[in-house]
């Protein structure tokens, strides 16, 4: 036969081809991804990344083709040359080239596949452990392969923006020295300095300030970082940000660069256009009325911060509510559930079950009945009618609504509240289970504090990294009242994700001073920490400020994938294992002298 490749070139993608190439002679090269025999003639669905054509072997080609066409089985590679011809009244509306077929004349059998372990279908039931276990066969499957296509897109798309507005694509090491702070590292051993690891790179947080204390101004990089973390819907142990990094800026010109990029991936990519400026909201507001700092806004149902209201009432002869208000950190939160969810007395026991799982020792509520009173609650029996009606008041309570409370230490609070709320908001139909459901909505968390107190070391430590410029305000207060200093930190939140997050830098050696004496670092530890960086800071630093932003949370938000593990080429299981190379493995104990490294056994579980 003829010498596809060599001879025959490749002259349409599969997806390709309409009704104005009718007569035209073409060359596909693809999969067979369906095929029917009908004795005389053989039907096949020829499939690439770009779409499928539907390909004929009459019963009047050559007999060679004609026996070659009846050897033909699912994912064989092949390579056809025919005529484009219409299909009149059997158009297939369901595919862009549906309203014609290529009428083979020369066939060449590339490759021939066995069975596969699972069809390669747009949607298919075979558990996601196979399908990772087989993930090259799995991502000949459409939704994948257009997923990835997206996302190339994003890259390319993100580099013209930039590139545009005089950023340097600038490359940072993955193997950097371990720093304290922040998420849990990988550890590589050094061969070559017995004894001593490498830390693979959690970002390219302390480089891209170098690059600014360089000179180079801005800087951007697509990037790959690591965290050895567990593992979750919307995390990987080795992902991929947008990193971003300016010189001589304040806040608003990293946000007016972030809602540009966004803007632009939006709009070529979706054809949607994004209203700029992005909604802001303080840290504190987001935790009020949402219980965290990534509320999604697609929908209402806010918390109402009922402690004050109850300190006023001394209780209102509730003891868990006298309990509450005598705690330190004390918080008593309410959520509205309208009467239109009609909400059994079942669904209101399962949110009691819901928010035992997270720690909470119940879910106290009330049915607001017509006249104001409370119904189906304990607390109705020893609540003050004063105290009841001042409630009902503040969180705005009509006839049939349920009044769902939480109370107890603020953290907890707010954590078991923000997932009821979000709960409730796939359960009513408020947001799709995932994807966007057609509503875009994003927000900028600003002003949050630059510190939290860790319980366990009896400290403040740094709520985001060490390196975030303070209020100039709250300076004063670094000394004295550290819980009170609120920061240059900023999160980009879409739909209840946060999809970027980023700070001013502390460019000020003697505020960054005062700022470790606060979490109780001496100057010795400092410079054993951090001391190439200090040492940066201290020859002419610019005023900079950066963002990193998640690519792979942008292409599963872009694309509606359920999980980030769809929008990865190669993913990990979430106990961060790949199935398909059967990583991470043994090695030999050679290996392991060579490293200077012994391999412990865990501890038995029995």
């Amino acid at each position: 036969m003829t010498n596809f490749i060599s001879e025959i070139k490749r002259t349409h993608s599969c997806g390709a081809l309409r009704a104005t190439d009718a007569g035209q002679t073409v060359v596909l090269f693809g999969w067979v991804a369906s095929r029917r025999d009908h004795g005389g003639a053989v039907f096949i669905d020829l499939r690439d990344r770009e779409g499928l054509t539907q390909v004929v072997f009459e019963a009047d080609v050559s007999t060679e083709v004609q026996a070659l066409a009846h050897e033909l089985r699912l994912e064989f590679v092949i390579g056809v040359r025919g005529v484009v011809k219409n299909r009149g009244g059997n158009v297939n509306p369901k595919l862009a080239t549906g309203s014609v077929e290529v009428h083979a004349t020369e066939l060449c059998i590339f490759n021939r596949s066995e069975a596969v372990p699972f069809p390669i279908e747009d949607r298919v039931d075979t558990a996601e452990e196979k399908r990772l276990a087989y993930r090259y066969l799995d991502l000949r499957r459409a939704p994948l392969q257009q997923a990835l296509i997206t996302r190339s897109r994003m890259n390319t798309l993100t580099r013209e923006v930039l590139s545009a507005q005089r950023f340097l694509e600038l490359e940072t090491p993955f193997l950097v020295k371990y720093t304290p702070g922040g998420a849990r590292n990988f550890l590589v051993p050094a061969r070559l300095n017995p004894g001593k690891f490498f830390a693979l790179a959690e970002s390219p947080q302390i480089f891209k300030q170098l690059f600014m204390v360089a000179g180079f101004d801005r800087y951007f990089q697509i990037v790959k970082c690591f965290r050895d973390e567990d593992l979750r819907l919307d995390r990987q142990p080795e992902f991929t940000q947008i990193d971003i990094e300016m010189s001589f800026v304040e806040q608003n010109d990293v946000f007016t660069v972030v809602e540009g990029l966004l803007s632009k991936l939006w709009k070529e990519i979706l054809g949607v256009e994004l209203p700029t400026p992005f909604q802001r909201m303080p840290y504190d507001e987001s935790m009020r009325l949402y219980g965290n700092d990534k509320p999604d806004l697609r929908f209402g149902m806010p918390h109402h911060d009922l402690t004050a209201l109850a300190r006023s009432h001394e209780g209102g002869s509730v003891a868990l509510f006298a309990e509450t208000i005598a705690q330190k950190n004390g918080l008593l939160k309410a959520m509205v559930v309208p009467a239109s969810a009609n909400l059994s007395r079942a669904d209101a026991e399962k949110l009691e079950e819901l928010a035992r799982s997270m720690g909470a020792k119940g879910l106290a509520r009330a049915k607001i009945a017509e006249d104001g009173s409370w119904t189906q609650s304990p607390l109705a029996k020893t609540i003050t009618p004063e105290l009841r009606l001042a409630i009902n008041a503040q969180v705005g309570a009509k006839a049939g609504d349920l009044l769902l409370l939480q109370m107890g230490p603020a953290a907890q609070v707010h954590t078991v509240m923000a997932n009821l709320r979000v709960h409730l908001g796939k359960k009513l139909g408020l947001i799709p289970p995932h994807g966007s459901g057609g509503q875009w909505r994003f927000l900028w968390v600003v002003d949050p504090p630059l510190f939290e107190y860790d319980e366990e070391a009896q400290r403040f430590v740094a709520a985001h990294h060490a390196f975030t410029r303070p209020h100039d305000t709250d300076v004063q207060y670094l000394e004295t009242d550290p819980e009170r200093v609120k920061c240059w930190r900023y999160d980009c939140v879409l739909n209840g994700f946060e999809i970027g997050g980023g700070s001013i830098r502390l460019h000020d050696p003697a505020v960054q001073a005062r700022v470790f004496k606060a979490m109780g670092i001496s100057d010795e530890e400092a410079e054993t920490k951090f001391g190439f960086l200090l040492q940066a800071l201290r020859y002419g630093a610019p005023p900079h400020g950066g963002i990193a932003i998640g690519m792979d949370r942008l292409a599963m938000l872009l694309t509606g994938a359920e999980s980030l593990r769809d929008v990865i080429p190669f993913p990990k299981t979430q106990k961060g294992s790949d199935l398909m190379t059967d990583a991470p493995g043994d090695v030999e104990e050679r290996q392991l002298r060579e490293l200077f490294v012994k391999s412990v056994a865990p501890p038995s579980t029995r």
